[in-house]
């Protein structure tokens, strides 16, 4: 067993150290030094996850939780924990400083913390998950109660990344690129099978326990399994129709719904619907799960679509069908108040066989041989030709009808889960728009002075998975809505200085803007110019927004400005 402290010191090593080829040589080494087990623990935890993206355990633990857990663990009321987050700006080290300054209060864990007991990796972890499984009656103070146990055990060095992890929020700079690069050194294979490995079980831990015991051959073994979703193919916007046709020569033209993805797994007849955040929705939709098993003839299939809702023939609010997505309760009351319609466009494995090496015409009709339309499922309609005209008029066809605009897709393109590529391009009206994540905002003042009038942006760097800041929004914000979000950022607040917030990065608006200018302010170096809140983007995971490298393009290609 390796002692926690162990992975702890080597995240304080990683702080301190700017390159990520030296960040990845220290995971890789650290890897090499770990049991199975631990490795598998520990790929996660090196990124701030707890459990895969798909796992059903979910920590739930928010900043409230925490500062009364290290309230209880330490002997110091919640507000001086509030201050200690505050004057450090992060909750590893308010609890280090926190747990240092009152170690005789850790007797209150004496009936059962042997003085000589080391923390491991594994008794994290264990803790963790009894966290997750807490449920019914007593379950706050369940989870509390494993919580305040971890900081009682903890060395003070311990206490910080235990603290970050409880909030999966780990700040040391370490995104899946840097764990992917560090297995493929660590056990000698390349990066391109760890990555396709990844792709197929979205679980880095299982990747990097898979490459240790079994070595390449292991590692391309991995396959898809029904049940746990698999990261979606992603689009770019799109400068205009003509250059794309230009392009490609010839494309696929499908109307962009304005709906909520899904990824759909039929095995058999169970039938399991995933959110784009890979949240299993199931559930809430039973429409869906019966459009499903009386259409779709395959044996087992994944499936890739839309799920949108009308109202007098035209696109409903996107805020209705996440209503539908959310409900737990008297699901079948909202099933005839917000009836959905799905719209199939593509399919990644049928009848035991991946179809990741087939081009989209292969897969499409793969596709359509399987389904049986009905009045509520159909496999989205596409046209493929090369005439600009013949684009353009299915591009109005399709805003006339209440929908954003159009895809346009590479006939010969393979599917590329989780990839942002030139293959997928979507096209909408002129105003562009940005995906980013919330990480701070503002109280508001006058007759906003009880709610959250403005928040702070950030995009993401790809490599490290670091948020980025790039400005802030209070535009387009009605009241009813301000209310709204500042009842769901309370419970996100890390650091309150004055009137300035620190939240947990969990939310993301998309964004309208005038135009993107380079700032000193941010830390990623843009801001927004007239930033204005579209919509609230509950189906999008916040590791999934805009990139810096697509700030950075996008402000080199705006009215055609090249830097020297």
């Amino acid at each position: 067993m390796t002692s926690f402290n162990d992975l702890a010191l080597i995240c304080e090593r990683i702080e301190n150290i700017s390159g990520s080829l030296e960040i990845t040589q220290v995971v890789a080494d650290f890897f090499l030094s770990i049991d199975d087990k631990e490795l598998e623990i520990t790929s996660r935890f090196i990124m701030g996850q707890i459990f895969p993206v798909w796992s059903p355990l979910q920590l739930g633990i928010g900043p409230g939780m925490l500062y009364a857990t290290l309230s209880r663990a330490s002997g110091l009321p919640v507000r001086d924990i509030k201050e200690l987050v505050k004057k450090n700006g992060d909750v590893g080290l308010a609890a280090k400083e926190a747990m240092a300054n009152n170690n005789k209060t850790q007797s209150t864990f004496a009936t059962f913390v042997e003085e000589d007991n080391v923390l491991s990796i594994t008794d994290v972890y264990m803790r963790f998950v009894n966290i997750a499984k807490a449920s019914g009656k007593g379950s706050q103070a369940t989870r509390i109660r494993n919580l305040q146990f971890l900081f009682a055990q903890a060395v003070h060095t311990e206490a910080v990344y235990i603290a970050r992890l409880a909030i999966e929020e780990l700040r040391i700079g370490v995104g899946e690129g840097i764990v992917r690069d560090a297995i493929a050194r660590a056990f000698d294979v390349t990066k391109d099978d760890v990555e396709m490995a990844y792709i197929l079980t979205n679980d880095m831990g299982m990747v990097a326990r898979e490459t240790r015991l079994k070595g390449i051959e292991g590692l391309r073994k991995m396959d898809i399994t029904l049940g746990r979703p698999i990261k979606q193919m992603l689009a770019q916007i799109s400068s205009g129709i003509e250059p794309v046709v230009r392009e490609m020569g010839s494309v696929a033209v499908e109307w962009k719904f304005d709906g909520a993805r899904v990824q759909i797994h039929k095995d058999g007849n169970n039938i399991t619907i995933f959110s784009r955040r890979m949240e299993d929705v199931t559930d809430s939709l039973p429409d869906i799960v019966s459009m499903i098993r009386n259409g779709i003839t395959a044996k087992s299939a994944i499936l890739d679509g839309e799920v949108v809702v009308f109202e007098d023939e035209k696109p409903g609010a996107f805020q209705q069908i996440l209503k539908r997505f959310r409900r737990k309760y008297d699901v079948d009351i909202m099933v005839s108040k917000i009836p959905l319609q799905l719209f199939l466009f593509d399919i990644m494995y049928i009848n035991g066989m991946n179809l990741f090496n087939n081009n989209l015409v292969l897969r499409r009709q793969q596709l359509l041989e399987c389904v049986n339309p009905s009045a509520t499922l159909n496999v989205s309609e596409q046209v493929i030709t090369s005439d600009v005209q013949v684009v353009n008029n299915i591009y109005m066809t399709a805003l006339d009808a209440g929908h954003e605009g159009v895809m346009l897709k590479n006939p010969e393109s393979l599917y590329s889960p989780g990839k942002r590529g030139k293959n997928w391009l979507k096209v909408k009206p002129l105003m562009e728009t940005l995906d980013l994540v919330v990480i701070g905002g503002e109280w508001g003042e006058g007759r906003r002075a009880q709610m959250i009038g403005s928040y702070q942006l950030a995009c993401i760097e790809s490599t490290t998975g670091q948020f980025l800041s790039m400005g802030r929004v209070g535009t387009g914000i009605t009241d009813d809505l301000l209310l709204e979000l500042t009842l769901r950022f309370k419970d996100l607040i890390i650091i309150e200085r004055g009137t300035e917030l620190d939240f947990v990065p969990e939310i993301v608006f998309e964004v309208a803007f005038e135009e993107i200018q380079k700032s000193p302010t941010y830390n990623s170096g843009y801001a927004l110019r007239f930033p204005r809140l579209v919509r609230v983007r509950d189906d999008r995971d916040p590791n999934e927004v805009d990139t810096l490298e697509r700030i950075e393009q996008l402000y080199i290609n705006q009215k055609g400005r090249v830097d020297i």
